[in-house]
């Protein structure tokens, strides 16, 4: 390195005989960072505190009635389904707005399967007394006019059928005639109204039911099929245990199978699509475009567009092509890559329990996502009920909130005779309330804190026992008993501060980016093309910028590892360190993060495989075992996101490993020269494969030989 370049990227390190790996007489780090972090994660706990005490789940499960109860829970336990006294009325415009109609709602055992009339009811006992147990209170022997005023009773009751614990008028046809319990009229109480009158209300409130309809079929497919979701995850972490194991022992050879096996798989998909393009061919309804078709809740029925399987095709054959020229540009670097994964199945045989340390890891971040999911829940529900003044649309007090225990003595009533207190929605007004969105907030940023905590302690403790590993001068002998366990503990008791304030910048840029695209989100309808041009733009600088910070984290936890110094410091010799490297980064190990890449690809798209054929149904082997669904894509799309997670869990110990032993050797050049005073730590093998340029291409065969190979000044050049 010439003297220009030691300025611009730091002092390379001097020759240190005593240093021996990572150090054991160190001190806590980022101190202040610790405290702040302590303190949040109290904050944390007491807005779920705050969030359990005031939130109920069962708003966002229950129908509630016109009093905010809710149906089939309390005293109402025998009564789940939720009646509308008349339908009709919610075909208002105000349902959309104040999303609930504007008629009274009561809780009943089982929806009406007749149609009356008030009138005709009281006529015969025997219907008065089924009528009876669709109003609000006993009409005792109220008159039928101060009934209908007091809205006691519906003015009517129509044959209905019960849908997402509603009841909605059972709707026919015979011919091309609306019909009601087989009749093409009914009588409203006050005139016979054609059974086409009632299609408006109910297209308006299954709008209001539409999000919580397909909520409810997702969670009942998830109900049918979690264990089965569960085998196919079993399957993805037996797989990569295969997969890591075989590695240990079979590097080359698995590395050019999975390489294999990757293009096999993508073009097996080629294949199949290509075929199921050519048999929709003759097929009525096929040739239907996307865009014609719009959005569809049930995935399977793209499935019957041939335009679908041919963006199958094009976006496989592209990812194929991509995946065939890089490996002919890179093939001579990943012969190098595979000797790196030679070398790093060794460190990982002398630490073997790191392949299971991501299980704690995912461990951990289960509970974070459990604990945010939980409190976001509880948050969300944490509102009162508001009720607000419907059915008359000029009455002054239209939509004003008002208290249904009072409201029958209330000057609103007194100013419209007609008007009812209904339940709305769910609100507040104390402080507690008004201060939601920012408890919320708070929910989201600590959640993005800690998943990054975890993340980060997974990766200092692996790189910390990975660093043992390497700076042992006799392997394993030098090594600790335990190198996993000394590095977990020496993170957490020194280093928990570093550890949050690294993962303290990467939450901010990540909450950054939520706002951004919630920001992108409301200017969806917006004209200004300028404010949308400078949005995207944000939008890819923050990402470029999260990646990396992530890259610069990820080593800066290598450098506190192995060091013990504050964040900044390690993050800075780390960076400086690479950049001094820098071809070599890029070369070596970016090829080596792409190899194991496309390993958690080739997991991903077998498990993915079996999903789709398991779940659609489409293969007669699966089809009596496979559960009924409504959308098979829900557990498909949940095994292949979770055997990614999977699959990454694994390969990180890999990748954590390569990163290390990365860092430590170019530590190493620097350090030692390679003579009998100052020895080089690394094996001959990595040093065969990283010197493997000029000089590089003789085989060492022994270390004093290796030692001999290159001096260091050249070795920087290279």
């Amino acid at each position: 390195m010439d003297m220009e370049e030691k300025p611009k990227y730091g002092e390379p390190k001097k020759f240190d005989p005593d240093f021996k790996g990572p150090i054991h007489n160190r001190g806590c780090t980022d101190i202040i960072c610790c405290i702040f972090f302590i303190v949040a994660i109290v904050g944390y706990v007491a807005v779920g505190i705050l969030a359990w005490t005031h939130g109920d789940p069962r708003k966002v499960i229950y129908p509630t009635d016109s009093l905010g109860q809710y149906c089939g829970q309390g005293k109402l336990e025998k009564k789940p389904l939720l009646f509308y006294f008349n339908m009709m009325k919610c075909a208002s415009p105000m349902v959309l707005l104040e999303f609930q109609c504007p008629t009274p709602q009561v809780c009943v055992e089982k929806c009406p399967d007749r149609t009356l009339t008030l009138v005709t009811a009281i006529a015969k006992p025997e219907d008065w007394k089924y009528y009876k147990s669709y109003c609000r209170e006993d009409p005792g022997n109220k008159p039928m006019t101060e009934i209908l005023q007091k809205k006691l009773c519906p003015a009517y009751l129509i044959s209905s059928k019960p849908f997402l614990q509603r009841c909605f008028p059972s709707l026919g046809k015979k011919g091309e005639v609306i019909t009601v319990g087989d009749q093409d009229k009914f009588n409203d109480g006050e005139k016979i109204r054609d059974a086409k009158d009632l299609v408006a209300g109910m297209k308006n409130a299954t709008v209001v039911m539409e999000g919580r309809q397909v909520a409810m079929k997702i969670f009942e497919d998830y109900t049918k099929s979690w264990y089965w979701i569960l085998i196919c995850l079993l399957i993805a972490v037996v797989l990569s245990l295969i997969f890591i194991v075989l590695l240990r022992y079979l590097a080359g050879i698995m590395v050019w199978v999975m390489i294999l096996m990757v293009i096999a798989v993508v073009a097996c998909g080629i294949a199949y699509s290509s075929i199921k393009y050519v048999n929709l061919k003759d097929t009525a309804g096929s040739n239907i475009t996307l865009q014609q078709l719009g959005f569809q809740p049930d995935f399977s029925v793209y499935l019957h567009i041939r335009q679908t399987w041919l963006a199958f095709i094009i976006i496989l054959a592209i990812l194929e092509v991509i995946i065939i020229i890089i490996l002919i540009f890179l093939r001579n670097r990943i012969r190098i890559a595979v000797e790196l994964m030679k070398e790093a199945s060794r460190a990982v045989g002398y630490v073997m329990s790191s392949l299971f340390y991501p299980i704690f890891t995912f461990f951990l971040l289960t509970i974070v996502i459990a604990y945010w999911g939980i409190t976001a829940v509880f948050l969300s529900t944490s509102s009162e009920p508001v009720y607000k003044v419907f059915n008359e649309t000029d009455c002054p007090h239209g939509r004003q909130t008002c208290e249904p225990e009072n409201f029958t003595i209330s000057a609103m009533k007194t100013d419209c005779p007609r008007s009812e207190c209904l339940f709305a929605f769910y609100g507040g007004e104390t402080p507690y309330h008004k201060y939601l969105i920012f408890f919320q907030f708070y929910n989201v940023f600590l959640f993005f804190w800690c998943a990054n905590f975890v993340t980060a302690l997974g990766q200092m403790t692996l790189a910390g026992a990975f660093a043992s590993y390497y700076w042992a001068p006799n392997k394993p002998n030098d090594m600790p008993a335990y190198p996993l366990c000394a590095s977990l503990g020496r993170s957490l008791r020194y280093h928990t501060g570093s550890l949050a304030f690294g993962s303290l910048i990467l939450a901010i840029v990540q909450i950054i980016r939520v706002l951004l695209e919630y920001i992108d989100h409301k200017l969806k309808g917006a004209e200004n093309k300028f404010a949308k041009f400078l949005l995207c733009c944000l939008k890819c600088c923050f990402w470029c910028l999260e990646k990396f910070i992530k890259f610069i984290n990820r080593n800066a936890y290598i450098m506190v590892a192995i060091y013990g110094k504050n964040f900044c410091r390690s993050a800075r010799d780390a960076f400086f360190l690479l950049m001094r490297n820098v071809i070599r980064v890029v070369v070596l190990d970016k090829v080596t993060d792409f190899i194991l890449f496309l390993g958690k690809l080739l997991i991903v798209g077998l498990v993915g495989i079996f999903a789709f054929f398991f779940f659609s149904g489409q293969t007669d082997a699966f089809k009596d075992a496979a559960p009924s669904l409504h959308y098979y894509w829900v557990p498909i799309l949940t095994v292949l996101v979770g055997s990614y997670l999977i699959a990454h869990g694994f390969f990180s110990v890999y990748a954590m490993c390569v990163d290390t032993l990365f860092l430590c050797f170019c530590e190493d050049l620097e350090r030692n020269d390679g003579s009998a005073a100052r020895p080089y730590h690394m094996t001959t093998e990595l040093r065969y494969i990283l010197m493997k340029d000029a000089d590089a291409a003789q085989t060492p065969t022994s270390r004093d030989e290796t030692m001999q190979l290159t001096p260091p000044d050249k070795t920087m050049e290279n």
